[in-house]
């Protein structure tokens, strides 16, 4: 069983910055991509953005332009850098890795048997 564990939310104020990250128990080398999602009160996860191992990314239309994904294999970590946040990225935010970030980033044999999340972090943003 692997473990993912967010860190970095909290409130920031229209326009400024955050930096999420997501550190992993184990090698995420294991996971052919990794992606954020978000979920706000009354609404399912939705994709914000997705790196595979070739670290080829996808972004949602909303958030592309603004925010950054990245991961370190090294460190066992995926990054989430937001810039120019606005209130409507106000959400849970979570990391996963497995079938719906396999699924979401395109591949096509995208069921590895399992499906992590982290517990995730809140980001609130406003004045």
């Amino acid at each position: 069983q692997v473990q993912l564990v967010e860190s970095g939310g909290g409130l920031v104020q229209p326009g400024g910055s955050l930096r999420l990250s997501c550190a992993a128990s184990g090698n995420i080398l294991r996971f052919y991509a990794m992606g954020w999602y978000r979920q706000t009160p009354g609404n399912q996860r939705a994709l914000v953005a997705i790196i595979n191992v070739s670290g080829i990314t996808k972004y949602a239309g909303s958030v592309k332009g603004r925010f950054t994904i990245s991961r370190d294999n090294a460190q066992n970590t995926v990054a989430l850098e937001m810039n120019n946040v606005k209130p409507e990225d106000t959400a849970v935010y979570y990391c996963n890795a497995g079938k719906t970030s396999n699924r979401d980033s395109g591949r096509g044999n995208y069921d590895p048997g399992y499906d992590y999340w982290g517990q995730g972090t809140q980001v609130t943003v406003s004045s």
